[in-house]
């Protein structure tokens, strides 16, 4: 908001016009988005992860990955890990 020269009233309603959802939220799904992929990319454990990402805790990674997409980060990266289907 003091980068944008506005109130931080005037910011968060201007920014929920033009994106769709309060600053807070959009930041809970790019912090969600980035666990997700490193979820999937990395081997990395989830209470790394939050901290890369901006959760400060495991904890509040997997209650904001559960409220998201219904699942658990470990249930979340085992379907990324699974075994290979056979192609015929």
């Amino acid at each position: 908001a003091g980068h944008a020269r506005m109130s931080l009233r005037t910011f968060a309603r201007r920014f929920g016009e033009e994106v769709g959802v309060s600053p807070g939220r959009w930041l809970i799904q790019q912090r969600v988005a980035r666990a997700r992929h490193l979820l999937e990319a990395t081997d990395s454990p989830v209470d790394d992860i939050a901290a890369q990402v901006g959760f400060g805790t495991g904890t509040s990674l997997r209650q904001h990955l559960h409220t998201a997409i219904g699942v658990t980060p470990l249930a979340y990266r085992r379907t990324f890990r699974g075994v290979p289907a056979d192609i015929h």
